[in-house]
């Protein structure tokens, strides 16, 4: 039901095309779409009965903004660049970089070929995905020891142990020519294309030749050079008649979720695929969500453009090539076409599978979230974060932060921090102390940034946390964030939730949860997260300090020296165990290095 604020906005939207932006309760984007005609698409919201993750989107709305531009063409480039910029909740979430390597040849005098799993901009050659580590480092081996480019770091005056392996062109001690190391690029290119013929034909002629010669060794060698190409490369499945550089996209929607696959062409062979499934916030238009998702899915860091993209019949192919900036076409007949369709059927069977999954995963994770919000009397909301402090004494006091999203950890979002830990033991005020601190930092920092607030706090604690923690919010940032706390029982066991505004006027309450229930069990998990997490940190950090303490002891080792043998031992047991010797190559005097033996 649209509020009265809402309706007057309604009849007020232009019948042009551009981009809407929906906001919750707190004024945070939480869903970016476009449309060729914003009055007709933005009303459909609120004037028609919704299901599923629309009908989440459409209760947390509590405002929208409009940009008009003047084409659908323009939506859509505009859409890609807010989506981008505010990271809204209900659009397609996809995590950074891949976790597959890439073959690099670089970009440089004196190039050579390595592994990454950063792609850059740099003007150097990326081959991949490769669908593990060992195929990739088996083909750069292969590489390196057929067609070698550099292996050392080049310019140390003499030869090193790849030049006499016959695995460097010699940057160690000479200047190699440019054209020789184009000869070499050429064929590793051809190679990394799929054209083995010219591989197997001079890599014949080589043994061929030592074995004429009596290098009975070195025709072995090449021998299982060759051996790798016919068992490794050969042994793939050739299904495609060239050797373009092709992703492959198509998808299957069901019960308002779509599954989306992805074939990587390499080499005419499938090199990998992946699958992506989320539910659909736009059941009208799916093709809207798929055409975005393949947008951001190249506007990740560690993703290379192939040659060429193909998608299905219905998707605006012109708008999409002008953001990739590489060909995007829908096959109509033959292989290509085939290969579509397989991509669509297994969406399908991925989506399929993951539907029986999903109601027992919901259960335990959304719906013990939404036990909680519920205890509480709050709208559900889908980000929990948690604070908890670590100190010995008072000594080096560190808080740690996690974050839960939908009921289930999000470990990229988790924050450390080292406090001042101004401490007064007598009246308590080291936890008052660390809890404005930490919270003082976080929210002002999300605040300075424009980033997505969470929808409680949980802090592991009671009265005093809680009071301190909603001072800084209310009264320091002027926030409205709701805070409860996590209490423990006299036998050290969570049983209740601490919840109330005083700032209003509120008392606190002690709110029960039920010991059987999935809300229970979660917040049980986020202390014992956060509480694990803080603990873990602080060990890390009071160790760390104690042998900086006692490295400060020793005569004639300064701050340098201290951080010379912090960097290259890491522990007091293993600067104990080191030579002199071993010492002196950290960076000491061979005095320095005497007294630290001798002292410790």
């Amino acid at each position: 039901m649209a509020t009265e604020y809402i309706e007057n906005k309604l009849k007020l939207l232009p019948s042009k095309p551009g981009c809407y932006l929906m906001k919750d309760i707190n004024g945070n984007i939480i869903y970016v779409g476009k449309s060729k005609n914003l009055k007709n698409r933005v009303r459909s919201y609120f004037k028609s009965k919704q299901v599923g993750r629309r009908a989440e989107l459409v209760r947390e709305i509590r405002d929208f903004d409009i940009i008009t531009v003047s084409s659908d063409k323009e939506s859509f480039l505009l859409e890609i660049t807010l989506i981008k910029k505010y990271q809204p909740y209900y659009n397609v979430q996809l995590k950074q970089g891949t976790g597959y390597p890439y073959i690099e040849i670089t970009n440089e005098r004196d190039p050579q070929t390595k592994l990454t799993s950063i792609v850059k901009k740099d003007g150097g050659y990326y081959f991949g995905p490769y669908p593990n580590v060992y195929a990739a480092q088996a083909t750069l081996k292969f590489i390196q020891k057929v067609w070698p480019l550099r292996r050392c770091h080049g310019k140390q005056g003499r030869p090193c142990l790849y030049y006499h392996m016959g695995q460097c062109l010699g940057a160690c001690f000479k200047e190699v020519p440019k054209s020789e190391y184009d000869e070499q690029i050429k064929k590793i290119k051809s190679f990394l294309n799929g054209d083995i013929t010219q591989a197997k034909r001079d890599l014949t002629n080589r043994m061929m030749l030592a074995s004429e010669q009596l290098e009975f060794e070195r025709a072995a060698e090449v021998r299982d050079q060759l051996r790798y190409i016919e068992q490794t490369v050969e042994k793939q499945k050739i299904i495609s008649n060239d050797h373009t550089q092709r992703d492959i996209f198509n998808f299957y929607v069901d019960k308002s979720w779509i599954s989306i696959q992805i074939f990587f062409l390499r080499q005419a062979k499938l090199l990998r695929r992946e699958t992506r499934m989320f539910p659909l916030t736009d059941v009208t238009d799916p093709e809207d969500e798929f055409v975005s998702f393949i947008a951001q899915f190249y506007n990740q860091r560690n993703r290379v453009l192939p040659k060429e993209v193909l998608v299905p019949e219905g998707i605006d192919n012109d708008s999409l090539s002008e953001v990739l900036k590489v060909p995007v076409r829908t096959p109509q007949r033959g292989q290509k076409k085939s290969l579509l369709k397989m991509a669509k059927d297994n969406a399908q069977l991925k989506l399929n599978e993951k539907f029986r999954l999903l109601e027992l995963g919901n259960r335990k994770t959304k719906g013990a979230q939404k036990e909680i919000f519920d205890a509480l009397g709050l709208p559900y909301g889908h980000r929990i974060e948690s604070f908890d402090h670590s100190h010995i004494q008072g000594v080096d006091p560190v808080s740690a932060l996690v974050v839960f999203t939908d009921g289930e950890p999000d470990k990229n979002e988790y924050r450390k921090y080292k406090l001042k830990g101004e401490v007064e033991h007598q009246n308590g005020a080291d936890e008052v102390g660390n809890t404005r601190e930490v919270v003082r930092r976080r929210y002002s920092r999300l605040l300075k940034e424009h980033k997505r607030l969470p929808d409680l706090i949980l802090m592991d604690g009671g009265q005093i946390q809680v009071e301190a923690c909603l001072d800084v919010l209310r009264n320091e940032l002027n926030v409205d964030i709701p805070v409860a706390g996590m209490v423990k029982d006299d036998h050290h066991r969570t049983n209740h939730l601490l919840f109330g505004d005083p700032t209003k006027g509120e008392e606190l309450r002690l709110i029960p949860m039920d010991p059987k229930s999935e809300g229970f069990y979660l917040m049980t998990r986020v202390q014992d997260e956060v509480h694990r997490f803080a603990i873990t940190f602080h060990r890390k950090t009071h160790a760390k300090n104690a042998l900086s303490s006692k490295l400060d002891e020793i005569k004639g080792i300064g701050p340098k020296s201290r951080n010379k043998l912090l960097r290259q031992f890491g522990s007091l047991k293993k600067i104990k165990e080191a030579s002199v010797e071993d010492l002196r190559r950290a960076g000491l005097t061979l005095p320095q290095a005497q007294t630290v033996k001798l002292t410790l």
